[in-house]
């Protein structure tokens, strides 16, 4: 049996194909379109391209600028809009597209009235006031970035960071920064860096995209957050027109995540020149100084000045060798004369010592470690201790004799 004969069609062909069937079918010929505007972008040629968007899906779009010329508004992202023109195919991406012709506005968008109700909300509790924006390190040692790990934005970060000024380490922490889980992933990078104190200033953002991409920094949650941290951060969400709630609530705002890191870090060459010029005008300073001293120096030189100084200089070195002789004197004087005090002092002292008075051949009589000083208080047959100049005697009471008795004295009974 033969096998049915393929048709084989090139690429060219099938976008030529399905671009006529749109072309002749008239509903697609001349359509209104309602939807709301993102993706926006006005190009160089004077043509707009622009997606219209509703809750369910997206259409890509563009506006020649024959067509543009004559619009009565400028078209903005999350501007609804009623668009009147042609779907077709373009070819060579092999993609359907409305060709707008005419373009009306229909309002603000959803999203948009959302953002402008909570910006008013938060400007009203003071949350965007210049008081409360801290400032910048100016030498930070640790810049601390939350955006994608995958992102264009934190490559060109880092290389900005490592050109401008190497001396700073980049910290890194990869977070969520598009769809529903992104703002809270947003809010747990930065309490990570104020609850670790990771950082001296830190970068919030992410690259370019419509409202919708960008939504994460419109969270009520991330603004607070932003506003609560302790070290300061700089918001750089999007492109230099993209405007977010995180831009307000930060302390600086970048047009661009690049830019954000030119902020952050000081330019190392820059600071190199500017303290080489310093150092320059430091050294010239000092020069001029010390060449002015010199003169001064020299014009009272001249005038004499230093001699006169020297002469009193002089005189008043004698005067103080004078004044140390005399107390010199008078101090030895003294001393001679507290030592002639001290030596009458000593004498007299021995003169009055007990062992003195046994040298000359006396002697201390003791009972029982009471001096004896009566006859009357010793009793026939006590034991007495007798001292002299070299020692004690021990002797017994035979007898004993009052002052003026002759004979043996007996004990009272």
């Amino acid at each position: 049996m033969d096998e049915p004969k393929r048709r084989i069609a090139t690429v060219t062909q099938i976008n030529n194909y399905i671009k006529a069937i749109f072309e002749q079918t008239p509903v697609l010929g001349n359509i209104w379109i309602k939807g709301e505007i993102s993706n926006l972008k006005f190009h160089s040629s004077g043509h707009i391209y622009l997606t219209l968007k509703d809750e369910g899906a997206t259409l890509r779009a563009v506006m020649f600028r024959g067509a543009a010329s004559s619009l009565t508004f400028k078209p903005e992202n999350g501007s609804k809009v009623l668009a009147r023109g042609r779907i077709s195919v373009y070819e060579r991406d092999g993609q359907y597209q409305l060709y707008v012709e005419e373009l009306e506005e229909q309002g603000k968008g959803d999203l948009y009235a959302k953002f402008e109700q909570l910006k008013k909300k938060l400007a009203s509790e003071g949350l965007f006031d210049e008081a409360r924006k801290k400032v910048l390190p100016q030498f930070p040692e640790r810049v601390g970035i939350i955006t994608s790990p995958t992102g264009a934005a934190v490559r060109d970060i880092i290389n900005v960071l490592r050109r401008r000024y190497a001396l700073c380490r980049a910290i890194i922490y990869p977070c969520l920064v598009q769809g529903d889980a992104a703002a809270q992933s947003i809010v747990r990078a930065i309490e990570y860096f104020n609850v670790t104190n990771g950082a001296d200033v830190i970068i919030v953002g992410r690259g370019g995209g419509s409202i919708e991409d960008l939504w994460a920094f419109n969270e009520e949650a991330v603004a607070r957050a932003v506003a609560a941290s302790g070290i300061p951060i700089i918001s750089a969400v999007g492109h230099e027109t993209d405007f977010t709630i995180c831009d307000f609530a930060a302390d600086l705002r970048a047009p661009t995540p690049s830019a954000a890191a030119e902020l952050a870090v000081p330019d190392a060459a820059q600071t190199d020149a500017y303290l080489a010029n310093t150092q320059q005008r430091i050294k010239k300073l000092l020069k001029n100084r010390a060449a002015e001293m010199e003169r001064h120096f020299t014009l009272l030189a001249s005038r004499g000045a230093i001699t006169r100084f020297a002469q009193r200089f002089d005189e008043a070195s004698i005067t103080l060798d004078r004044i140390s002789d005399a107390l010199t004197e008078s101090f030895s004087r003294r001393c001679g004369d507290c030592e002639k005090r001290l030596s009458h002092l000593c004498a007299s002292l021995d003169a009055l010592s007990p062992l003195a008075i046994l040298a000359r051949g006396y002697a201390a009589v003791t009972l029982e470690g009471s001096l004896v000083k009566s006859v009357k208080s010793v009793n026939i047959g006590d034991k007495l201790d007798v001292c002299v100049s070299d020692g004690v005697l021990e002797c017994d009471v035979r007898t004993k004799r009052a002052k003026g008795q002759k004979g043996e004295m007996k004990n009272e009974v």
